[in-house]
C-alpha cells in the first residue's frame, strides 16, 4: 500500500475518502475476515463481525491519530468486535462466553467452510479452555503468524507479557493434546 501518512490523509478527506475506504477494503478484507475467523470460528458470524469492523473503522476515521499504524488500530478495532460479539452471543444464550466459545468449538464440524480434521477440532477445543487473553495471543502468533510487537501494538500489551502468555498458552494446549 501507498505510504501510510498519504493513504491516511485521502481517507480523511472528505474529496477522495469513498475511493480511499474502497480500497483500504480491498486491502485489509481478507487478513481481517482471518483474524475475526480465527476468534469466532463461524464463517457467517464471521462476515457480520467483518462488517460491523468496517463500520467502526469508517465512522472512527476522524478519530483516529496515528499513533499505531492503521492496520494494528484496524485490528484492535476487529479483535474489540469479535470478543464483543461472543460476550453478546453468549449473555442471548444464557451462557459464559467460555461456554460459548466451548458450543462453537462443538459445532465446527457442520459448518460447510471449516475443513479440517479431528486433530484440528482437538486443538480448537484446547485452544477454547484458554483465558481469553491468552487465546488472542495463541491465535494471532500461531494461526496468523503475527510479530510480538505488532500484537502488542494491537492489544496494547507489553511485548515481554505476550511472550508469557503464549508461552503459558502452548503448554495447557500441549498438555491437553496428550492427555484428552
Amino acid at each position: 500500500m501507498q505510504e501510510e501518512k498519504d493513504f491516511i490523509e485521502e481517507l480523511l478527506n472528505p474529496k477522495t475518502q469513498n475511493i480511499a475506504f474502497q480500497k483500504l477494503m480491498r486491502e485489509y478484507q481478507r487478513p481481517l475476515y482471518n483474524h475475526i475467523r480465527n476468534i469466532v470460528l463461524n464463517h457467517d458470524d464471521t462476515d457480520d463481525v467483518l462488517q460491523n469492523t468496517f463500520i467502526k473503522v469508517f465512522q472512527y476515521l476522524n478519530g483516529f491519530k496515528g499513533d499505531s499504524k492503521l492496520f494494528s488500530w484496524m485490528y484492535r478495532i476487529a479483535t474489540n468486535e469479535a470478543i464483543t460479539f461472543i460476550n453478546n452471543k453468549a449473555k442471548r444464550n444464557g451462557t459464559t462466553s467460555e461456554a460459548m466459545q466451548t458450543k462453537i468449538v462443538e459445532n465446527l464440524k457442520a459448518d460447510v467452510y471449516f475443513d479440517g480434521n479431528d486433530i484440528q477440532i482437538k486443538l480448537q477445543k484446547s485452544i477454547a479452555l484458554l483465558p481469553e487473553k491468552q487465546q488472542l495471543v495463541f491465535k494471532m502468533k500461531y494461526f496468523e503468524e503475527l510479530k510480538y510487537e505488532e500484537i502488542s501494538e494491537i492489544l496494547g500489551t507489553s511485548v515481554g507479557g505476550l511472550k508469557a502468555s503464549y508461552h503459558h498458552a502452548v503448554k495447557k494446549i500441549e498438555e491437553y493434546m496428550n492427555t484428552n
